[in-house]
């Protein structure tokens, strides 16, 4: 479910008051984003990049146009796996933070 756009400025404005949030949105929207939940890892990055650097530096930082970050991180932007990825590594890099990956079983279906 996608938050409403005043959900996402009270979101943003808590952000910028609060560091570790800003970490932990960065790290949700990258689990979320690996669990094939597109849509809502995308507004939680784009919740991130306004609240903590702006288009105009994370543009600067990837050589991508803002606007093209905009539109790629907007509800009907489809990004290029590798464009997303940039975005990610360069945030990361921004916030002094590396994701991890680990893999885990699923629990047993009941029988």
């Amino acid at each position: 479910m996608a938050l409403s756009e005043d959900a996402n400025v009270t979101v943003r404005a808590r952000m910028k008051r609060d560091p570790a949030l800003c970490q932990e949105v960065l790290k949700e929207a990258i689990a979320v984003l690996i669990a094939g939940e597109v849509d809502v890892g995308k507004t939680l990055l784009r919740n991130y990049v306004i609240a903590r650097l702006g288009f105009d530096e994370l543009g600067r930082l990837t050589g991508k146009a803002p606007q093209s970050l905009m539109r790629m991180l907007s509800r009907t932007g489809n990004p290029q796996a590798r464009n997303l990825l940039k975005v990610i590594r360069v945030l990361q890099e921004h916030e002094g933070v590396q994701s991890e990956v680990r893999f885990k079983r699923r629990p047993a279906e009941a029988a």
